[in-house]
């Protein structure tokens, strides 16, 4: 059982992770509602938001620069390391 949730919490990791990054470089692409890749965007940010719009309210603003998505980025791995330490009893 154990097996199975380290498991399980490395790919969540490893879906949230590539969620951020694919919201972060489809940012830098203009893509408009009518765009065939609309819904692509639509479920990347149902999928980040949850996770980045806490830590934005948090984050002091930097003008044009959101580093929310670093910082998700960085709390996802230290959770997954702590939940994985936890679960194996190193922690």
């Amino acid at each position: 059982m154990t097996d199975f949730l380290i498991m399980f919490i490395n790919i969540l990791v490893t879906v949230f992770y590539v969620a951020i990054l694919a919201r972060v470089l489809l940012s830098w692409i203009p893509i408009g509602p009518d765009s065939a890749m609309a819904q692509v965007v639509q479920v990347v940010h149902q999928i980040t938001e949850p996770i980045l719009a806490p830590i934005r309210k948090v984050l002091p603003s930097m003008g044009m620069f959101d580093l929310s998505p670093m910082i998700a980025i960085i709390l996802i791995f230290v959770v997954q390391w702590g939940l994985d330490s936890l679960l194996r009893g190193n922690g």
